[in-house]
């Protein structure tokens, strides 16, 4: 009995990888249709809802362009907050970098502590606020723009140059 239900295990086992197989072939041939290229090789369920809105009207597609001028699109609802273009930036850029250098880690923290992202001149700061209200709307370009929060007011100021060892020259 025992062989016999090892077998059967095994043949299950062989089966299960046969079909992830062949689903994993039939999606990248899907994927690599010039009609579905804006859909990111591992789709979520979020991506593929927000590109059908895009489709259908209800969102909006955006160019971020970063400060080396290079750029790239991203789609977002219509009714989305400056926060959620901020994790769809997060999303693609992180995308586009493990299919560039492989596994990179980027300090989201670190970026939004000393950039902000800017429309026409005018800068996205409140993450709570409704993408509209700033008067984006589909193909519109938002900028990448160097800014520091200040830490008493929590808002962004200018950014300052900072002294190469600030710390390391402390007096005893």
């Amino acid at each position: 009995m025992e062989s016999g239900s090892r077998g059967e295990e095994a043949l299950a086992y062989s089966n299960a990888a046969t079909k992830r197989a062949r689903l994993q072939s039939m999606l990248s041939a899907l994927l690599d249709d010039p009609i579905l290229a804006d859909v990111p090789k591992k789709p979520t369920v979020t991506d593929v809802e927000t590109l059908i809105n895009l489709e259908l009207g209800s969102a909006m597609k955006l160019t971020v362009v970063k400060m080396d001028n290079t750029h790239f699109d991203i789609a977002v609802l219509n009714s989305s907050t400056v926060k959620d273009l901020k994790m769809a930036v997060e999303r693609k850029t992180n995308e586009i970098e493990q299919g560039q250098m492989g596994h990179r880690h980027i300090s989201w923290r670190h970026v939004w502590a000393n950039n902000c992202l800017c429309h026409h001149n005018e800068k996205l700061l409140d993450d709570t606020c409704l993408l509209s209200n700033y008067g984006l709307r589909n193909n519109s370009k938002v900028h990448f723009f160097p800014f520091v929060t200040s830490k008493l007011s929590q808002k962004h100021s200018r950014r300052r140059k900072h002294r190469f060892f600030h710390g390391l020259s402390k007096r005893s």
